[in-house]
């Protein structure tokens, strides 16, 4: 062997050193979640508008995932994350009328991260199902800080899907391990506050903890303090001041908890993840990273947004993936990172798989895939003749997409080449049709049997209404009000 070669192989075996190596075992783990923000909506992503310092900063610490892929919309999003399986699998298509329900046979992360001797808590937003029985208390999260349905003050007649009654992003009511507090603050605010209160209780006790906070902001009502939204006055249409303003105050939010994090000396030994749930919306009128689509849509625009992963000293900062992933991946990856056990007949029901080996070497071994979206939402009972209403199936190059309302009609894009997806190749490249078609018809028949919320009658009263008013009393005055 010569000794040109000596360099190289060197190398190599560095490489497959740390690949092969494992990772220290149990750091804490704390998930940010933000609530129809689009992957154009920071300025580490472009934006020429927003400034997002402390979620820049964090990229720039981070692993950086650059094609990850979520549901077009919310409760799905949100039910991938848990089970590492589709929505569909889940029994979650909609976000409203049942179909939010994430099935009560699903075994979440949380639950796994417990079985590994984790303590966990969620701060935020739910949204996989208002009623007792799926609640997080009782898929695995020990400490449990929430808003009811999709957002503070939604409710939806007739559905379990209500939210407390009149309900404001500005000093909400939150359900706090089953009983009713009246908070003071904004809502991220309180969020935010919450989860680091728990945090510093928690670090201590000798137990690794998993904190998941899911903002309920910048979803739409566009409610934020007067101080954020002037930031933007005047900068772009009103209604996207207030969105920038909202997306101002995760990013204060998300830099004062990171400071936190350094003070206490736990940020070595915790890995932080970021992400939002379904593409853009209010603010893609201002920017929305030259993409096609926004949130309810199968175009990129509507399921891709960003990734971050930091873990210092453990995985690379400052590095970009270019590698296809999903929101799938979630639940196998942390359940490796945490070393928790996937139990046998879980696993062999995943849809997704570990990032861990990008996250070691983002040059890792990754082999194409094909994802699959719907972005459901058919009218009761229209299940099976919704087959192709807004969906798709991706690949690394291709996006095949349906975006009729349930009418055969394929669109095929070359993502490489044309990763704003303006030119239709579907006449010109029949075989990717083709092969794309057959995958998806697979799927879609796959996926049947497991849409078990389809035609689920709702209760009397929203849960969350219910036991509000039982222990407030029916004259109980606004839980919240904006300045």
């Amino acid at each position: 062997m010569t000794s040109k070669f000596l360099p190289v192989l060197v190398l190599l075996g560095l490489c497959c050193s740390a690949l092969a190596a494992p990772l220290p075992a149990k750091p804490n783990i704390l998930f940010i979640l933000t609530d129809d923000q689009g992957y154009g909506d920071f300025s580490f992503t472009g934006n020429p508008i927003l400034k997002t310092p402390n979620v820049d900063k964090l990229a720039t610490q981070s692993v950086r995932f650059t094609d990850y892929h979520v549901s077009p919309t919310c409760s799905p999003t949100r039910s991938a994350l848990m089970t590492g399986r589709h929505e569909f699998h889940n029994g979650v298509t909609h976000t409203i009328n049942e179909r939010e329900r994430l099935r009560l046979d699903a075994t979440t992360v949380a639950q796994v991260l417990k079985s590994a001797g984790y303590t966990t808590g969620i701060f935020g937003k739910w949204h996989l199902g208002d009623e007792d029985d799926h609640q997080p208390n009782r898929r695995g999260f020990d400490e449990v800080f929430i808003h009811g349905a999709g957002g503070i003050g939604q409710a939806y007649p007739d559905t379990t899907c209500g939210d407390v009654p009149n309900n404001s992003y500005f000093n909400p009511a939150i359900k706090h391990n089953g009983v009713f507090e009246k908070t003071t603050g904004y809502c991220t605010d309180v969020f935010f506050a919450q989860a680091t209160h728990w945090i510093e209780q928690t670090k201590d006790k000798g137990q690794p903890f998993f904190c998941y906070l899911p903002t309920n902001a910048p979803h739409a009502p566009l409610d934020v303090p007067p101080e954020y939204e002037k930031l933007y006055t005047g900068k772009v249409p009103a209604n996207a001041a207030k969105f920038l303003g909202m997306c101002a105050n995760i990013d204060d939010n998300v830099g004062r908890l990171m400071a936190k994090l350094h003070d206490w000396d736990i940020e070595k030994n915790t890995v932080v993840i970021f992400m939002t749930d379904n593409g853009g919306t209010a603010g893609t009128r201002v920017y929305n990273a030259n993409m096609r689509g926004q949130k309810g849509t199968s175009y990129n625009g509507g399921t891709h947004v960003p990734l971050l992963v930091r873990w210092p000293n453990v995985f690379p900062d400052n590095v970009r993936v270019g590698a296809l992933a999903a929101h799938i991946d979630f639940f196998p990856t942390v359940a490796e990172i945490a070393g928790a056990t996937i139990p046998p007949e879980v696993a062999v029901k995943l849809d997704g798989r570990s990032l861990v080996p990008l996250l070691k070497d983002p040059a890792a071994p990754w082999p194409d895939r094909l994802l699959f979206t719907h972005v459901g939402r058919w009218a009761r009972g229209k299940a099976e003749e919704s087959k192709y209403a807004k969906c798709a199936v991706r690949n690394t190059q291709y996006n095949m997409v349906c975006s009729t309302g349930g009418q055969k009609k394929w669109e095929l894009y070359d993502l490489k080449a044309d990763p704003s997806e303006t030119h239709d190749l579907a006449v010109e490249r029949p075989e990717v049709v083709k092969q794309l078609d057959a995958a998806y018809d697979q799927w879609w028949a796959s996926i049947l049997p497991d849409l078990v919320n389809e035609n689920a009658p709702g209760p009397k009263e929203m849960p969350f209404k219910e036991q509000y008013l039982k222990q407030f009393g029916s004259a109980a005055e606004n839980p919240g009000k904006a300045p």
